[in-house]
């Protein structure tokens, strides 16, 4: 008997095993095959002296302060006005909110979807007492050790002024687009755009303007960070993650703190109590959507036990995951995340409070809702004894942009003509962009900037230390040139 017992064992072993070796063999490269196009000459140094120069601009929006750096903004139009002539000469200029940009490259094709480019102008500010750790004065436009330096290198102004150089060079050619081409500069990406881009899309949506595709910032050309990949990846965001600021307010008999209310009645412990539950209980996470479409493309370009997990989820698939929530990036594209952000309550030692406040941020996965992340809050913070409020600027996640359509196919087979070996992959964005607010408009949202970035480079974008190299900086410009004259041969049905 147990002799039966154990070959019945090993045989169910040996099944398995034939299974999950057929599976990971049987996933083949989903990697379009091309051939490497022909490296378009690019003045790396000038146009590094370009960036270097709009970075001079302290053009830092403010959520509450619309006119804040006014003059910093013009400063930029008119340097852009300045350094791309030939652009400005064909290409129609509109302000939109003040300070945001609308450029129009007419088509030759009046029946063709147009379609949108976008970048932003604003940045974000220095964090205080940060600045000694500077390398390089964030606002100088140092270029030195084969980078440009400063607030705006990388987000978003090397993608503006890419996109700029990109028009200038085809202007110059004598090219003229089959399809209408936008290029949108927001003024106020960084606290929601909806001075900015918000009213671009209001105004193109008058128009009746229906776009072919839109190209944001986004998910980035990344090296060493998906381990078990040898190869840099380059993420395509087809979707990004909704956002939500709930202020939970709960109020107790203030009072002198010789004399404490029962264990856990005070205003701090009821917050601390639901914080507490907030944290412990999050919404439920999966290898799912976004994740799951990227993890099947990228696991046939893996080596190793990652290849085989990632072919053979449905028994790998608790492991992987339990990896995945481990690291930060990687646990935000699994689930809604919560993160408790702001707290205040009490303003002397020997006082108990009567009011305890807190703000927790979420970042919807794509399938949640706020309706049911408020629904969620609610059960750990019950409204008959908790006040709550959903901030302005929540927005819910993005629809899902589909991967067959020709415009993905178009930005994937680009970057694999001009950056050979890189692995391209859909992606999920978890931070927000100004491009949410074109969904009206476009089915065919991605969010993807062409910049490389190694682990140990993450910790630059909003920090310290922004850069970007001038090699990688005359990359996006023959990305975004390769991407426009492609167009005259993509059009989605």
């Amino acid at each position: 008997m147990i002799k039966r017992i154990i070959a019945v064992l090993l045989l169910i072993v040996l099944l398995l095993a034939a299974v999950v070796a057929a599976n990971t063999l049987r996933k083949s490269s989903r990697q379009l095959d091309v051939v490497a196009a022909p490296v378009v000459p690019v003045d790396e140094k000038a146009v590094s002296e370009r960036l270097a120069g709009a970075l001079l601009f302290r053009t830092i929006s403010s959520f509450d302060q619309p006119e804040q750096n006014a003059d910093e903004f013009k400063k930029l139009h008119a340097y852009l006005q300045q350094h791309y002539p030939r652009a400005h000469a064909v290409l129609k200029r509109e302000l939109v909110g003040n300070y945001s940009l609308l450029y129009t490259w007419p088509g030759s094709d009046s029946a063709a979807k147009p379609v949108l480019l976008m970048a932003h102008q604003d940045v974000v500010p220095i964090a205080p007492g940060t600045e000694k750790d500077w390398k390089a004065d964030p606002f100088a436009g140092e270029i030195k050790d084969g980078f440009v330096w400063g607030r705006g290198a990388w987000d978003d102004k090397a993608n503006l002024i890419s996109q700029m150089e990109a028009v200038e060079m085809l202007v110059a050619s004598g090219f003229t687009p089959r399809q209408t081409i936008y290029l949108a500069f927001g003024h106020d990406e960084e606290v929601g755009g909806t001075r900015g881009a918000l009213e671009i899309a209001r105004l193109l949506e008058a128009r009746k303007v229906r776009l072919d595709f839109v190209i944001d910032e986004g998910l980035l050309i990344t090296d060493g960070i998906m381990p078990g990949l040898s190869k840099p990846a380059a993420l395509i965001g087809i979707a990004e993650k909704g956002y939500l600021s709930v202020v939970l307010k709960v109020s107790a008999t203030p009072g002198h703190s010789s004399m404490p209310p029962p264990q856990g009645s005070s205003a701090i412990a009821m917050m601390s109590a639901a914080l507490r539950r907030l944290e412990d209980d999050q919404l439920p996470a999966g290898i799912r959507g976004v994740a799951r479409e990227m993890f099947d493309t990228v696991a046939p370009e893996m080596s190793g036990f990652g290849r085989v997990a990632l072919s053979n989820l449905w028994l790998f698939g608790p492991l992987v995951q339990a990896r995945l929530e481990k690291g930060a990036s990687t646990h935000a594209m699994l689930r809604t995340t919560t993160a408790l952000t702001m707290v205040k309550a009490g303003n002397k030692d020997n006082v108990l409070p009567g009011l305890a406040e807190a703000t927790v941020n979420f970042r919807l996965l794509p399938g949640d809702s706020r309706a049911n992340v408020m629904a969620h809050v609610r059960s750990a913070a019950p409204p008959e004894r908790f006040e709550l409020l959903a901030l302005p600027g929540a927005s819910e996640p993005s629809p899902v942009s589909p991967t067959d359509s020709a415009s993905y196919q178009l930005v994937e087979r680009t970057v694999r003509e001009l950056f050979p070996g890189v692995i391209v992959a859909p992606g999920l964005m978890i931070g927000a962009t100004d491009s949410r607010h074109f969904q009206n408009i476009s089915d065919h949202i991605y969010r993807f900037s062409p910049v490389r970035a190694k682990p140990e480079d993450l910790a630059r974008f909003h920090g310290t230390n922004e850069r970007i190299a001038s090699a990688n900086l005359a990359e996006l410009v023959r990305f975004y040139q390769r991407l426009l004259t492609q167009t005259t041969q993509t059009a989605n049905r």
